[in-house]
């Protein structure tokens, strides 16, 4: 990979952080106003219930995503950015674009998916 490809990976992968890293803040402090506010009835007790359990899985998953971020970082210092982890062949410029934190390549991705389907 191109040190220009490189640096524009790193760069949608920092960017990308900090909106993860925003929107989690955002999420906490929604979900502490949640607990702040002044429940009426079961209704709204229910409302209010399923609206923090929806923030705080949203955090989970950008948390997990951010976890992902940080390891693309670490195979770029290590040069094993951008390279399949199964069969270390080169992930396509089109599928790091949609997903700069790839892991798989397209193909050793719908392997993987399959088989976690079956199980």
């Amino acid at each position: 990979m191109r040190d220009s490809d490189l640096k524009f990976f790193k760069d949608m992968l920092l960017e990308r952080k900090v909106q993860i890293r925003k929107n989690i803040d955002d999420a906490m402090r929604e979900i502490e106003s949640l607990k702040d506010d002044e429940v009426g009835d079961e209704a709204d007790h229910a409302s209010v219930s399923t609206d923090r359990m929806i923030e705080q899985a949203i955090s989970a998953q950008q948390s997990r995503e951010l976890g992902e971020i940080d390891y693309a970082l670490s195979k770029m210092q290590n040069g094993g950015y951008g390279l399949c982890e199964m069969c270390e062949e080169d992930i396509s410029f089109q599928r790091l674009k949609v997903k700069p934190h790839a892991r798989y390549c397209i193909v050793c991705r719908e392997i993987i998916e399959k088989s976690a389907n079956k199980n």
